[in-house]
């Protein structure tokens, strides 16, 4: 096609990569050097130019740009010339084991005549342009206005820009002049990695959550930032794996965009390659969305659309790389721009971040919550059911081998020792072990998680060795022990050794700590006189009587006097001198709830150990569909009950005991006796979880019975709410539909995260916020009316009951007053109801504490 005026324009910094490759050698007894590998070159157009034809490509459409269409590229004058070692490398992570070509080193740029890169001028510019697309490297482009498109020199043209740059500073002309002009109608696109090497500390790789919150306080207190603050519209790529987008318009409003299986980095791997150019590609995405509805819908819209669109544009460019025959390789791949919803409808999700200026609400803040329409323990509840595949499919899961969580303290705290270990490994020639704490109560995996995620990363050149100190009876057990690893290291494995309860007593409180002082920091160890070097080595020292790196160091004491003694028995037990030792830690949380304030996320962590339990050790219980076969009460009660004696030893420890050998399904019949179960958790707790519905179902007629009362006296006696009816029958409906609904309390008040507990003594009834009532009220009728639907009820202006039609078979938003009130003052006799019936209602341990202070 040939347009005299293209609609869009791609200009900016220009340079050529000069590609080299190796080709494999050929045998030629009369030539020499053919026995040798032959290296091929070919020079392929970079910056803006690459970016134009990956935008010509993506938007099907003629792009104006600047040409080197009649020159040498061998031979072209003052540009950039950028140059890049190739090699084969495997396609992808899955089974597909075909090669392809990337960029295995950048060995430098050159320049042929000046210093100064030359700046091309557009061919066929356009001042009516639609699109201009900018690519700034600050290598000449944004210092020459001549260069410049007449779209925006123009001051009455508002072209959509596009502003691809790698710098924060903004003091160049083309900013200025954008700044003044143009801002409101660009977009500026900036790496995480340019924001970093500027001194931005954005973490990186530890945790979504983690990610995008230091983004949003950069963004408030950096004064570096402040132009990009002052952007209307900026986007963030992460890597291939997430994106931030800004727009101050909207409240200076942040949004991210990520993988659910990938955090930052996770999607190159080290023995992948590189690619230049990605950046450009998920450009060239986000302007297909823009350009395909540029009339329809606003700028924010099609940028939400256009992120999806680029990262999986630039993670299909990465993956296909310059192709198996790059003799014969071009950019017409035109697959790179070819979607379907199932491309990222799952695959990529996005959420508000949340904006708060208090730590601790920032420190509580989780994805999982964000991205669920259900509580905490009803996505508990479908992870035993269906596993995390089907229950967490929206939501960022961090896996290492067989270790999985979604919990973010988790996740951050693996992914710090991950990289602590991945970092170590790759040094060759380090003297002294890498050495790490992990703390946790007995039974909490310890030893698994560190386990698993050494293993992750380098799992045949990792031996893991275990001693207990508790168990050593003098300095030559240790010295022993030494010698152990040091043959490991000997055999060119590197040891991964747990010391387990390293902070046990030997001749005195934490009297092993100093023995481990000259092993940590120097790498030896003393045997009579002489002394031995270790070797590389990975110690990891796991707690026995500190259940967390605070206790251990003593953070958690309060009282002035208990810890000046602490500190002068650390201290003499040289445990600061120790603690200087370590790179890292971790608190394994465990099944049982650390901090009924802070930890939301124990009811899902237990339902993980509870599939993983059911998958590897009943997988007789999981049928073909996937779902485990087990009593709804036992699942509950597994959830709820307050603690699991011995952590997550109790909860396999309570399925071994089961007499499940030969069943299709996990009956409650099949537990292990009151008696046995007291070993492992409160043993009348947990028969009232898992006996709730039929003790529960026991209350319904005294409930109705109580609240038809309460609702006959409000409305007959006292006339509180007026009812638009002719006759008693919807009166007589309300009344039915009331005993009818009892059954729905305990759905309803999980819903807002409450649940009933029971009482012997009528305590002070409590009374609904009315977030909560209208929140509440909201969920009932949309259960009612669900119901209501399934019987062949249908909407109307008037109510009909012989012809099934009622004004409330619609959407809460579009009920009338009357009906609401109704449905509250319905709602308000809940507390009173169940008090009076032994119950009460109670806020679940799965609100945060910013939450439960947001609703008081």
């Amino acid at each position: 096609m040939v347009n005299k005026a293209p609609e869009i324009i791609v200009t900016g910094d220009v340079n050529l990569n000069l590609l080299f490759w190796q080709k494999e050698a050929t045998i030629d007894n009369n030539l020499n050097y053919k026995l040798y590998p032959n290296v091929s070159r070919r020079y392929e157009e970079g910056g803006a130019l690459l970016l134009s034809k990956l935008v010509s490509l993506a938007t099907e459409l003629d792009v104006s740009s600047p040409s080197l269409k009649d020159e040498n590229l061998s031979s072209v004058e003052n540009i950039l010339v950028s140059v890049l070692q190739l090699n084969k490398f495997t396609a992808d992570d899955s089974q597909n084991k075909n090669k392809v070509y990337r960029v295995e080193e950048f060995s430098g740029y050159y320049i042929e005549g000046s210093e100064e890169p030359r700046a091309f001028s557009l061919v066929n510019d356009n001042e009516d342009a639609k699109i201009v697309v900018l690519d700034d490297n600050n290598n000449g482009f944004n210092s020459n206005e001549d260069v410049w498109p007449l779209a925006i020199k123009e001051s009455d043209k508002t072209p959509t820009i596009l502003y691809k740059t790698n710098k924060i500073d903004f003091n160049n002309k083309l900013w200025m002049h954008i700044e003044k002009k143009h801002l409101k109608n660009t977009v500026v696109i900036i790496n995480a990695e340019d924001l970093r090497a500027k001194g931005v500390n954005i973490s990186k790789g530890l945790s979504w959550e983690k990610t995008a919150l230091d983004f949003v306080w950069q963004m408030k207190n950096n004064p570096r930032l402040k132009h990009l603050s002052e952007c209307t519209n900026l986007i963030i790529p992460f890597g291939l794996e997430g994106v931030i987008y800004y727009h101050k318009e909207l409240n200076a409003e942040s949004k991210l965009y990520f993988l659910t299986d990938q955090f930052e980095g996770g999607f190159i791997k080290e023995d992948s390659g590189k690619m230049y150019g990605l950046t450009s590609c998920f450009v060239a995405g986000l302007v297909k969305a823009i350009v395909n509805n540029q009339n329809e819908e606003e700028l924010p819209d099609l940028i939400d659309e256009g992120i999806r669109l680029g990262m999986v544009s630039a993670q299909r460019y990465f993956i296909n790389g310059f192709g198996s025959d790059i003799e014969n390789y071009k950019y017409s791949n035109e697959s790179l721009f070819k979607y379907n919803e199932n491309d990222f409808s799952e695959y990529i999700q996005d959420v508000k971040i949340k904006d708060s200026s208090n730590p601790n609400c920032q420190s509580c803040w989780y994805i999982i919550k964000d991205k669920s329409s259900t509580n905490l323990e009803e996505i508990a509840y479908e992870i035993v059911k269906k596993g995390e595949n089907s229950a967490l499919k929206y939501i960022p899961i961090a896996k290492f081998r067989n270790l999985k969580t979604v919990d973010r303290t988790e996740i951050e705290a693996y992914r710090s020792i991950k990289n602590l270990i991945a970092e170590y490994i790759s040094k060759e020639n380090t003297v002294r072990p890498l050495s790490i704490a992990v703390f946790g109560t007995p039974g909490s995996g310890k030893s698994f998680g560190v386990t698993e995620v050494a293993a992750s990363i380098a799992p045949n050149l990792i031996e893991k060795i275990d001693f207990n100190l508790s168990q050593f009876q003098s300095i030559n057990d240790l010295i022993a022990a030494f010698h152990k690893v040091r043959d490991i290291a000997l055999n060119g494995k590197l040891p991964l050794v747990f010391f387990d309860e390293f902070d046990s007593s030997f001749g005195e409180s934490l009297g092993w700590l100093k023995y481990f002082l000259a092993p940590m920091q120097d790498g030896i160890f003393r045997e009579g006189d002489s002394l031995h070097p270790i070797g590389k080595a990975i110690f990891v020292f796991a707690g026995g009587t500190s259940s967390t790196y605070e206790s251990f160091c003593g953070e958690d004491i309060k009282d002035k006097d208990k810890i000046e003694l602490f500190e002068k028995s650390f201290k003499n037990a040289k445990g600061p001198d120790f603690v200087s030792r370590l790179r890292g830690y971790v608190n394994i949380l465990g099944p049982n709830q650390t901090d009924k304030d802070w930890d939301q996320l124990f009811v899902i962590r237990r339902a993980m150990l509870l599939r993983s339990l059911l998958v590897r050790k009943t997988p007789y219980l999981i049928n073909d569909n996937g779902e485990a076969q087990v009593d709804n009460g036992i699942i509950r009660a597994l959830l709820k009950v307050s603690k699991f004696k011995h952590e997550s030893r109790s909860m396999e420890a309570i399925l071994e005991m089961s007499m499940l050998s030969g069943v299709k399904k996990w009956e409650q019949s099949y537990l292990p006796s009151q008696n046995q179960l007291k070993l492992h958790v409160d043993e009348q707790e947990f028969y009232h979880y898992m006996m709730f519905d039929e003790f529960f179902s026991e209350k319904t007629n005294n409930l109705s019975e109580y609240i038809l009362n309460r609702y006959k006296k409000m409305y007959l006696e006292n006339g509180e709410i007026n009812i638009d009816s002719d006759d008693m029958m919807l009166h007589n409906y309300i009344q039915k539909w009331i005993i009818e609904q009892i059954k729905n309390i305990p759905q309803i008040l999980h819903k807002d995260n409450y649940e009933l507990n029971s009482i012997k003594d009528n305590p002070k009834v409590m009374k609904f916020t009315e977030h909560d009532l209208e929140s509440l009220a909201k969920y009932q009728h949309k259960i009612w009316m669900k119901k209501r639907k399934k019987e062949g009820w249908k909407y109307g202006k008037e109510a009909n009951f012989k012809k099934l039609i009622h004004p409330s078979i619609t959407g809460w938003n579009n009920l009338n007053d009357n009906i609401k009130n109704v449905i509250k003052k319905y709602i308000e006799l809940w507390p009173e109801a169940l008090v009076e019936n032994n119950l009460r209602i109670e806020k679940s341990d799965y609100s945060c504490y910013c939450e439960q202070n947001d609703l008081q």
